[in-house]
């Protein structure tokens, strides 16, 4: 009989420490939210504002973890390699995504990344010291027509959100600029600062953390930043440009239908919250409300544009 309750007694400890087990695998406190640049850029930044909302809404960490190479190809060829319980996400970009495996063979497709919310977007911005010559707009672009290849713009990156803005506002407003590619904003915007370039094809950020140090000039949005309401849109000044680095959030493939839910509901109640909100557009971000059940279409749209700019310059086959 002893014996006997023992062996019950063990048996229960088993299934409970089993329960245990699976439940914490499920509710684990911490996720890990893999960035694919290294730490200090844009994407890092943005994670990084989530981060004390999701635990305060949550009770979870978002544990920031970083997958460098390949301008972000490395930790998007890996994704699909992970487990898909919910407990590891990883960030995304535009172009990005949708540009780098046009160009070439990267490990993964456009359609391999299973995004489940664009949370914001960095919009494009034509950035000045603030003793250029040009105080508007049509200053750069009357001396880009007049002295065709004469006005030097630096960006971060070919094939970029920059570089393809470059190129359609180039062909939008009649004139030629020479693009000079950097690695990475803060880069560009030391080219900028440095006398090293005539202007910037940056964005928003730059004119948020550099301040008066710079000027810019229009920025590609709908309607004008509330940081900076004296700045035109693209739009307004009669050209049609709306779009920037954009940044999402993606899962493996494996994840079921109910995790990608359940995601796409968490980060759009952060991008919801006003403090969140406006964390971002101190910034210089704008925000994006694209969940799950909006991001084929949202993709779709967003592809077909990226892939005709990247074609007419010759970027892409």
């Amino acid at each position: 009989m002893i014996i006997k309750k023992i062996l019950q007694h063990t048996a229960m400890l088993t299934i409970a420490a089993a329960v245990s087990i699976s439940a914490s695998s499920v509710y684990a406190d911490s996720v890990n939210y893999i960035i694919p640049f290294g730490p200090g850029g844009e994407s890092d930044v943005s994670a990084r504002m989530q981060q004390s909302f999701y635990k305060e809404k949550f009770g979870d960490d978002l544990v920031i973890s970083y997958k460098p190479g390949g301008g972000g190809a490395a930790g998007w060829a890996s994704l699909n390699g992970l487990n898909g319980d919910g407990q590891t996400i990883m960030g995304i970009n535009l172009p990005h995504i949708v540009i780098k495996p046009a160009q070439k063979d990267v490990g993964f497709t456009t359609k391999d990344i299973h995004t489940f919310y664009m949370f914001h977007y960095t919009p494009d911005a034509i950035v000045v010291k603030a003793d250029s010559p040009f105080q508007t707009l049509q200053d750069l672009i009357d001396d880009a027509k007049a002295n065709p290849g004469a006005v030097v713009m630096s960006g971060s990156g070919k094939a970029s959100a920059n570089n393809l803005a470059q190129i359609k506002f180039d062909k939008m407003a009649g004139i030629k600029t020479t693009y000079v590619s950097f690695k990475g904003t803060g880069a560009s915007t030391v080219a900028l600062l440095g006398d090293q370039v005539t202007a910037q094809w940056g964005y928003t950020t730059v004119g948020a953390k550099q301040g008066k140090a710079v000027r810019m000039l229009a920025v590609a949005m709908e309607t004008r930043h509330p940081l900076f309401p004296e700045v035109p849109t693209f739009k307004e000044l009669g050209y049609d440009m709306v779009g920037g680095a954009y940044r999402g959030i993606a899962l493996p493939s494996s994840a079921s239908a109910a995790t990608v839910t359940e995601w796409s509901n968490r980060i759009g109640e952060i991008n919801a919250d006003p403090e969140f909100r406006q964390t971002m557009l101190n910034g210089g971000f704008a925000l994006l409300d694209i969940g799950a059940s909006q991001m084929d279409a949202f993709m779709k749209e967003r592809t077909a544009e990226y892939l005709l700019d990247a074609r007419a310059a010759g970027l892409i086959k």
